[in-house]
């Protein structure tokens, strides 16, 4: 869980960075107010979509199991792990 949540940061993050280091090749200071004023709606519009794509594309994806599930259970001692049949 923690990692998909990380990822969804990352993916919004990357357009700042990305815009950073445009910054930074043109040798202007990314930490200057005025650079971002104007950028930062469309650079968190960017983020978001990239986000909400990711997730999208993860939702269409994502395997699916066709069958029923069968829940952990004990047999001849043993502890039988969940699976799908």
């Amino acid at each position: 869980m923690l990692r998909s949540v990380i990822e969804e940061v990352l993916l919004f993050v990357l357009p700042f960075c990305v815009f950073a280091g445009y910054l930074i090749v043109n040798r202007r200071n990314p930490l200057d107010v005025e650079h971002w004023s104007r950028h930062v709606f469309w650079l968190a519009v960017v983020g978001l979509t990239l986000a909400i794509a990711l997730v999208a594309y993860g939702g269409w994806t994502a395997p699916r199991s066709s069958g029923a599930y069968e829940p952990p259970h004990m047999e001849n001692g043993t502890l039988v792990p969940g699976r799908f049949k």
